[in-house]
């Protein structure tokens, strides 16, 4: 099942949100909205099994009332209370009188297990009772009521044992943590329900094809390849040419006007492979409009960012170059790190970083006064002032050698296009999210690969053939 969410950007808001109608309306749209998913989810609801995992307050009512629903349908369904004393008294009658059974432990097998433990306002991980009960029936897949269970909604962090769910039916507007690893991971396909809510300010967000759409660089009639932009790129070495050529490719994909290389040694082999490459790219110092500097920079990184910063221009930042920053750059600037290299930014271990991306990616932009665009299955754009963008597209495939590299040189394309830093980052991991999926088909890729397909991304984005 895919995402419900028909608006262009995907908005996550901290909880609480606040409702604009009745409690008991509110309940009523959830509840009918997951039984519609979960019905969905199974693909027949007489004669199947259903499993509810009750926990007390809203998210328990929202699990009767739609087992009660599937009950009337012909489902058998069965609920666990985990505070009997608490379960939601309105969702507990309708559910017994449509037949649902209250049973002391599970009497499986099952075809799906609802978890309904607890909502968006616990913190921590599941209790012993709780995570005992989950964990007794492994092999059953699990439909989660608006989050998994024991995740940290507002910051995507996991502490402690919690549901893994595959379809996750969430109420309102997404959360935080079913956009934000590591939490992300535990919610499998997220389906929306919308309630008609008053929303706070979301505070991550996550572009879709019309937010892009509305973002991409697109030449004015009377563009020429000066207006356009002119990127230039100082990466690679003897050690690590491949990732020099890989930087221009993911610039040399059609979105500025011209790609200038300037090599670090004049003699170097990196130049006559970008230019075999790519015979379009001007290699030799000239004037620019963004610098991307460091992707297999080896030994040359400082000298090759001291020259970048010397334009005064917007610079992005990949790699080697990320280990020669220790404060402000004075300039726009993009930072590109993996959790590795943001846990040495920053003088912590990896696990911390992987941990609490979110905040670690927060720490990072204020300390740098950058954007930092931390790459993960989920890469995070995070600008100095607080604003998130979290991108979610893209194959397990794109986990790739040289994947990064290309990534910087297309982030450094839209930066010269004209795109302010958090935008340029933002749409440049989607684009390369996107182009991944197109190239991969379902299967493997490679760097090459990706590169090759961002043109043939944004013609399908701009709706040409």
């Amino acid at each position: 099942m895919r995402s419900a969410h028909t608006v262009a950007q995907v908005r996550a808001a901290e909880a609480p949100v606040l409702a604009a109608t009745p409690e008991g309306a509110l309940m009523k749209r959830a509840a009918t909205g997951l039984a519609t998913a979960l019905a969905e989810f199974l693909g027949r609801v007489y004669g199947a099994r259903v499993l509810l995992l009750v926990g007390a307050g809203n998210n328990g009512g929202d699990a009767l009332h739609a087992g009660a629903t599937l009950a009337r349908r012909g489902a058998s369904v069965d609920a666990v209370l985990l505070a009997p004393d608490r379960a939601h008294p309105g969702g507990l009658t309708a559910f017994r009188h449509a037949g649902g059974r209250v049973v002391d432990a599970p009497r499986g097998p099952y075809d799906v297990a609802v978890d309904g433990i607890v909502g968006i306002g616990a913190a921590g991980g599941l209790r012993p009772e709780a995570a005992s009960l989950v964990a007794s029936l492994e092999g059953t897949p699990f439909v989660a009521v608006d989050v998994p269970s024991g995740i940290d909604v507002d910051t995507g962090r996991v502490e402690g044992p919690h549901v893994r769910a595959d379809l996750t039916v969430t109420f309102g507007t997404h959360k935080v943590g079913l956009l934000v690893d590591p939490a992300a991971r535990a919610c499998g396909v997220v389906h929306l329900v919308e309630l008609g809510l008053d929303l706070p300010a979301p505070v991550v967000e996550a572009l879709q094809e019309d937010d892009v759409r509305g973002l991409l660089p697109v030449p004015a009639p009377d563009a020429h390849k000066y207006t356009r932009g002119v990127v230039g790129v100082r990466a690679g070495s003897d050690r690590y040419r491949g990732a020099g050529a890989l930087c221009v490719s993911g610039a040399s994909t059609g979105l500025v006007g011209m790609v200038r290389y300037v090599p670090a040694d004049a003699g170097s082999a990196v130049a006559s492979l970008v230019q075999a490459d790519h015979p379009e790219v001007v290699v030799g110092e000239g004037r620019v409009q963004a610098w991307v500097v460091g992707s297999g920079a080896d030994d040359a990184a400082a000298e090759q960012l001291r020259a970048a910063l010397a334009d005064g221009v917007p610079v992005v930042l990949d790699a080697d170059a990320l280990g020669v920053v220790d404060r402000p750059l004075g300039v726009p600037a993009v930072l590109t790190p993996h959790a590795g290299e943001l846990a040495r930014m920053l003088g912590v271990e990896r696990a911390e970083v992987e941990a609490d991306q979110l905040r670690c990616a927060r720490e990072a932009a204020r300390r740098f006064d950058a954007v930092v665009l931390l790459k993960n299955r989920h890469t995070l754009a995070v600008d100095p002032d607080g604003r998130v963008r979290v991108t979610t597209v893209g194959p397990p495939w794109l986990a790739t050698a040289g994947a990064g590299d290309v990534l910087a040189g297309l982030v450094g394309a839209l930066l010269a296009a004209g795109l302010a830093p958090f935008d340029a980052a933002s749409v440049g991991s989607w684009l390369h999210g996107a182009a991944a999926a197109l190239a991969s088909g379902g299967g493997p890729l490679t760097a090459p690969d990706v590169a090759r397909a961002v043109p043939r991304t944004c013609a399908r984005l701009l709706g040409e053939p």
